[in-house]
């Protein structure tokens, strides 16, 4: 099955608006589950990562990261701060949706095309969704359906035989696996393959 990756950016956007904006009338300057970035630093972190993705789509730096940054209004209420991810997705889906398949950009983690940053964006806004709620006090999980194509895509070596959201939730260091303990040091690989 093809993923159709823009669709799963904004519906990564989507899902992330929505279970965040649960917690918007909670206190942001606690930490993010086990970051060292409050919530509210880490909702800048998504916006500003999921934007920078779709100016190195559209740049196509060989060398370096883009020299846009984007920041979130620091005196707007979370409800508002919340539309960043929203915008900033669908910015991201219409660079990969525009960028064609020959198309490729740096990244430290491996110079990727179209896929790689959309998967690398679907992982920004839900693993650090999953951050955020925890350190808002509520429990929630990024979508086997929205995990599986990101974990294929960004992590060759994942493990086989376990749901996809908890595949993801391990190799980016948030969890341990049945006989698999938590990872301390982890990155994804964005090359194209």
């Amino acid at each position: 099955m093809t993923t159709l990756w823009p669709e799963l950016v904004t519906t990564a956007a989507a899902e992330t608006t929505a279970v965040l904006d649960k917690g918007a009338g909670l206190d942001w300057r606690r930490p993010a589950g086990d970051l060292d970035w409050q919530c509210r630093a880490t909702l800048d972190h998504i916006a500003l990562g999921v934007v920078g993705y779709a100016g190195l789509l559209i740049a196509q730096p060989t060398d370096r990261y883009i020299t846009l940054f984007a920041s979130i209004d620091q005196a707007a209420p979370i409800a508002h701060c919340l539309e960043a991810i929203r915008i900033s997705g669908s910015i991201l889906a219409s660079a990969v949706r525009e960028a064609s398949p020959e198309v490729r950009s740096w990244h430290p983690y491996g110079h990727s095309d179209g896929p790689g940053f959309a998967a690398m964006g679907v992982l920004e806004m839900t693993v650090h969704a999953r951050d955020i709620a925890l350190g808002l006090g509520f429990d929630w999980s990024p979508s086997d359906e929205m995990s599986a194509p990101v974990v294929e895509r960004l992590f060759p070596d994942a493990p086989a035989g376990f749901r996809p959201a908890e595949t993801l939730l391990w190799c980016t260091g948030r969890t341990e696996l049945p006989g698999l303990s938590r990872r301390r040091n982890w990155q994804w690989n964005g090359a194209v393959r």
